[in-house]
């Protein structure tokens, strides 16, 4: 009687711990292996969100998937809070590339179920969270790396930690990294109401920056002023380029942090002063088009499009700036606001409404067992 359900490679990480559905197989070649008739697999399932092909909303299903136990180095995690980021549509689109079928998501929060063998440092019950990698987020419960995963203080809330560890991380590698904003520094955030602008602005102004803004409505206009910008644009009606200009007397900004890309990234570079750093690290309205240097070379501009995972690339660099993130919330420094929270089996509508800018600030799919 083979007991052990033998799984296919091109499922790297299989999910969770739920009900049990008992398979029979008769003389089916499983992964090459042969079973009789009377064998019995036990497999456990979860649900999860599956995505077979690129495309809009819909193709976001809410199905049964199996799980594995956790192996050498890795842990099992029961999702508590997912959070929702604009990479998820990215990847859905097929705008940044992974096989298919796969699972979405990349940040969550939960708590572990179990651990592998000989793994120390993480023990079952422990509230972990997990940003950027693997991707499978969008799942009742997934296996993990250990490597993967942070602490997550006792302090801090599940849906809190999910909506801030991914896009505070970002805003940190940004904002201390990638360009290190000080005192007397002039930055430019666009997309200010959103989930990472919203974080970038209230860190940015704790730094002693003066924080410039770009939202679309009025009302992400006062959300945009409480999150520490001290001007804002509302670009559908006035022209940011010129409103910047005037604001900075002709001087430009020192950084502009650009999510948005095509629609205001030949203005974004514009906006910058001599020397000035352009930080590319989004693209919600579409690739920017090509840039020839020349572009650059009247100001000597800087131009960067960095992500996460180059900044993060070690352990180390993975606590240090997560440990940062949950210090400033702790201390009041960053204001998480969930504005949004979807049953993660809804998250089809999730979708639909961040790309229709339908939100602000963080938005968070909750394990349907918890909604």
């Amino acid at each position: 009687m083979v007991s052990l359900l033998v799984v296919p490679k091109c499922s790297p990480f299989l999910f969770g711990h739920g009900k049990l559905s008992v398979l029979r197989r008769k003389s089916v070649g499983l992964c090459g292996f042969s079973f009789s008739p009377q064998t019995t697999v036990a497999v456990a399932m979860v649900k999860a969100i599956r995505v077979y092909e690129h495309g809009g909303p819909v193709v976001l299903k809410w199905e049964d998937v199996e799980v594995g136990e956790p192996k050498e180095g890795e842990i099992r995690v029961k999702n508590k809070a997912i959070g929702l980021n604009f990479i998820d549509v990215y990847y859905r689109k097929g705008v940044y590339k992974t096989s298919l079928p796969y699972t979405p998501g990349v940040e969550a929060v939960g708590v572990v179920t179990a651990v592998g063998p000989g793994l120390t440092g993480r023990e079952v019950g422990d509230l972990v969270g997990f940003a950027g990698y693997p991707m499978g987020a969008y799942a009742e419960e997934l296996i993990l790396p250990a490597s993967a995963v942070v602490p997550v203080p006792s302090s801090i809330s599940p849906t809190i930690a999910a909506a801030v560890l991914l896009k505070g991380m970002t805003a940190q590698f940004l904002l201390r990294r990638c360009f290190k904003v000080e005192a007397g520094h002039t930055v430019l955030v666009h997309a200010a109401a959103g989930g990472v602008g919203s974080l970038l602005c209230q860190w940015a102004n704790a730094l002693g920056a003066t924080v410039i803004g770009t939202v679309s409505t009025e009302a992400k206009a006062a959300q945009a002023t409480e999150d520490g910008c001290h001007h804002v644009i509302i670009y559908e009606k006035e022209d940011f380029v010129a409103c910047v200009n005037k604001i900075t007397s002709g001087e430009g900004v020192d950084v502009v942090y650009d999510s948005v890309g095509k629609d205001t990234f030949e203005g974004s570079l514009a906006c910058l002063k001599t020397l000035g750093y352009m930080v590319s690290f989004g693209q919600s309205s579409g690739a920017p088009d090509p840039v020839p240097l020349s572009a650059l070379a009247a100001k000597g501009l800087f131009l960067t499009r960095p992500s996460l995972f180059q900044y993060n690339s070690t352990r180390d660099k993975l606590l240090e700036c997560a440990g940062e993130v949950f210090a400033n919330v702790a201390a009041s420094v960053l204001r998480v606001r969930v504005n949004h929270t979807y049953p993660l089996s809804n998250a089809a509508q999730a979708h639909t409404d961040l790309e229709n800018r339908q939100t602000t600030g963080s938005v968070v799919l909750i394990a349907d067992a918890d909604a």
